[in-house]
């Protein structure tokens, strides 16, 4: 058991000074006061904000990268790097390669996240069409992987396959009713190019069938104004979008530019996630399509993005947390297992010092960090 003592609870919303107790893994109690209780671990969250654990919906957890030859494929994903970054809950996709990494790796990282200590899901498929698969099925992956969410495709990109609109509804439909039988959210992780066309073939698809439009959740929206005026407009249909954070001022700049535009034009802010695209690569490319420079994407950039909006943009703490915490979980019909501090939810949770830098992570209730020191390490850290 752990207690946690008088800190400010934001659930996102605030909920005030309380005391939370957690056992078993999950929210037990949260009252104004609470007892001493045999044998829990007590945490002093005086003069500190506890909120709910970081979901990162978006991470190459395997490695993403290689599109400058085999040298420059990415490493994967350190289950340090995820804590220090407050994810206490991360989802695993493949990117431009799904020829040489495989959903099979990807499950068998997600699986040993799982183990270390952290919450992990994936999407099977990549940017290709057909997209890999571990059953040889899409709606069998979906079915039969405790882990596996939904799909992840490449559209409006020059990687992308430039499936057609057909295709790309017969993929809704498969997706969809893999979710129902499942239990699961059906969801395709859409890649976003800057393509011109930006959203116009799911729109398209849309207009033709009744596939719901929460089957369809692109991601990277705010890469092109096309693309974020469409992102915008779907939104206002009722669907989610993400947006991906970037790692320097400028991207966080440019990320808030994006928050604040979506308001002015009363897009529902519920409807919008961000994503860190963590230990994927970033490039740029020449008129002619040649890659000319390239990096690595590091997983704290949502922690950072919440604490800049803050900060910098003098936005509320507990709407900042909804685009990283509980609407991320409700895009993924995880809440309010997840993104939540409410009685019965998952015992993710951070504490931060009153600014808002982190003092404690803990996942499924087992304190992870402590008085801002990493305390568990994945498994070959040192």
């Amino acid at each position: 058991m752990l207690l946690i003592r008088g800190a400010e609870v934001y659930a996102p919303e605030y909920l005030g000074k309380k005391d939370v107790l957690v056992a078993g893994g999950k929210i037990e109690r949260i009252a104004d006061h609470l007892p001493d209780y045999e044998g829990a671990e007590v945490i002093d969250g005086e003069g500190k904000i506890l909120t709910p654990g970081i979901i990162d919906r978006h991470v190459h957890i395997t490695g993403g990268g290689g599109e400058g030859s085999f040298h420059t494929q990415a490493p994967p994903v350190q289950l340090s790097r995820l804590l220090l970054g407050g994810v206490t809950t991360v989802v695993g996709v493949l990117g431009t390669d799904g020829i040489s990494r495989s959903v099979e790796n990807l499950v068998a990282k997600a699986k040993s996240l799982k183990e270390e200590g952290i919450s992990a899901y994936c999407c099977c498929g990549a940017y290709g069409y057909p997209g890999p698969t571990i059953t040889g099925s899409i709606s069998k992956d979906i079915m039969f992987v405790d882990e596996i969410l939904g799909l992840k495709l490449a559209v409006s990109d020059h990687r992308a396959p430039n499936i057609s609109v057909e295709e790309l509804i017969r993929l809704g439909s498969d997706v969809r009713t893999a979710g129902m039988l499942s239990g699961k959210p059906g969801l395709i992780t859409l890649h976003m190019g800057d393509d011109k066309r930006a959203l116009e073939p799911v729109f398209e698809a849309l207009e033709r069938t009744s596939i719901p439009i929460k089957t369809f959740q692109p991601t990277h929206v705010g890469r092109s104004a096309k693309l974020q005026d469409d992102a915008f407009r779907f939104a206002k249909m009722g669907g989610t979008i993400d947006i991906t954070c970037g790692q320097s001022e400028s991207k966080f700049k440019a990320v808030a530019a994006s928050l604040k535009k979506a308001a002015e034009e009363q897009v529902p802010m519920e409807k919008i996630t961000i994503s860190s695209d963590g230990q994927g690569s970033w490039s740029n490319y020449d008129a002619d399509g040649k890659l000319t420079e390239m990096g690595v994407s590091d997983v704290d950039t949502i922690y950072r993005q919440i604490v800049y909006e803050v900060k910098n943009e003098n936005m509320p703490l507990a709407e900042a947390l909804t685009f990283g915490t509980s609407n991320v979980a409700k895009a993924l019909e995880l809440y309010p297992k997840k993104g939540a501090v409410q009685e019965g939810s998952d015992g993710d949770l951070l504490l931060m010092n009153g600014d808002l830098t982190l003092d404690a992570v803990i996942a499924g209730g087992a304190v992870m960090m402590k008085d801002g020191v990493l305390v568990k390490k994945g498994t070959y850290e040192k």
